[in-house]
């Protein structure tokens, strides 16, 4: 390994450490329980606003990873604080699964219930556990598994969005570009992400029997190997509706899927699907790696050159795992390199009492987008640091 990635993984370690961790411990809600869910681009924290559920398991999953990685005791009381409000205020006692939001003191305030949703509570909770050991939220994120399989799916693969009582509802949460989609290829990579994890620390058949389910529909209807990218919106029967280029859903899937791969450990499974995560890995090097980071996508073959927070941090974990899938690439490993700079060049948000900018325009001027929202969260950047720190550090 060259010093470089060493010190790749040294300044990811004391950024994670010295400025992610601090800046999200700087919004726990010791009064109403939970975190914090607004903080806007003038820095001012909005106490009273919703709590996104969404928000609060990523911030659940990203206080048990950090503990996993760091062995600070600290670190694993933050994450039960996430736990604590979770289990209290944002599962729903009547209907079951995760509501979408709570007001600030933990009311029911967005009753829509969303696979999206769920799969991230099962996630984080399955992290949670390890983390903890705590065999109540093991119970939790199976009972939510049991759920999605019960209510959330059809003969095609999953559905999206529900009301309360999980009667079918519009899906305008996961859908964008003037679509509204009755399947999305992002809801069916988290449900992968979150099976993924809790058959890691469940070792739970069924659950893995739906990843070679979910796995079979990513090479099958999701990848169009003509333009070897992941298409984006579907109609119930995976018909793509959208000429549509994600590049930021495409290099995480890359990365997400082989590390699916590796927990399930099939393989004829790896050898069929291999080739699909390289080949998105070298689409996206070559398309979208452009002036030191990565642009967002392409509709109708026009560039959106906008830099969004977390597709630059997935960026550079798919491209370390595509290095170390092929280590004659060094090439990915000099652009994880270069995105990580870029960031601490423009994404990184200088002022005190911040953390990263939401985005940056083609020219690395900020927009002026909440730096906290329910969709900006410490789990793509803080995960980027622990990947990076697990796959860079030397032993």
């Amino acid at each position: 390994m060259s010093l470089d990635m060493n010190a790749l993984a040294a300044e990811v370690r004391r950024h994670l450490t010295e400025e992610i961790v601090p800046f999200w411990e700087s919004l726990k809600d010791v009064e109403q329980g939970g975190y914090y869910g607004y903080m806007g681009y003038d820095l001012k924290v909005d106490r009273q606003y919703e709590k996104g559920c969404i928000l609060n398991s990523r911030i659940l999953w990203f206080f048990s990873n950090a503990y996993l990685a760091l062995k600070d005791p600290r670190l694993l009381e933050d994450a039960a604080h996430a736990y604590t409000f979770l289990k209290k205020y944002c599962v729903d006692k009547e209907f079951g699964g995760i509501y979408w939001s709570v007001t600030f003191d933990g009311k029911p305030k967005d009753t829509t219930k969303h696979t999206y949703n769920q799969a991230f509570v099962i996630y984080a909770l399955s992290s949670y556990y390890d983390a903890s050991g705590d065999e109540e939220a093991l119970k939790l994120a199976e009972d939510l598994y049991h759920l999605i399989e019960e209510k959330c799916t059809d003969e095609y693969g999953y559905l999206e969005a529900f009301d309360r009582a999980f009667v079918p509802a519009e899906n305008d949460k996961l859908s964008e570009n003037g679509v509204l989609a009755e399947k999305t290829m992002n809801t069916l990579l988290h449900v992968f992400e979150a099976y993924t994890e809790f058959y890691r620390v469940s070792h739970k058949k069924e659950a893995a029997d739906r990843i070679r389910f979910m796995l079979d529909i990513f090479a099958d209807k999701v990848y169009n190997p003509a333009l070897g990218r992941q298409e984006v919106f579907f109609d119930r029967e995976w018909n793509s509706l959208i000429d549509l280029y994600s590049y930021g859903h495409d290099i995480e899937t890359a990365w997400l899927v082989d590390r699916g791969l590796e927990i399930l450990g099939d393989p004829a499974y790896t050898e069929r699907i291999s080739p699909i995560t390289a080949a998105l890995t070298e689409n996206i090097y070559d398309r979208a790696y452009k002036n030191h980071s990565l642009l967002n996508e392409a509709e109708n073959g026009i560039p959106d050159t906008t830099r969004v927070w977390w597709v630059q941090a997935e960026a550079i974990v798919g491209f370390v795992n595509g290095y170390q899938k092929n280590p004659e690439k060094t090439c990915y490993l000099e652009a994880a390199r270069d995105i990580w700079e870029y960031i601490c060049e423009y994404v990184k948000d200088r002022r005190k009492g911040s953390e990263w900018f939401w985005a940056v325009d083609e020219n690395g001027k900020p927009l002026e987008k909440p730096i906290v929202e329910p969709w900006k969260c410490p789990y793509h950047n803080g995960r980027m640091c622990m990947e990076v720190m697990k796959r860079l550090e030397s032993d």
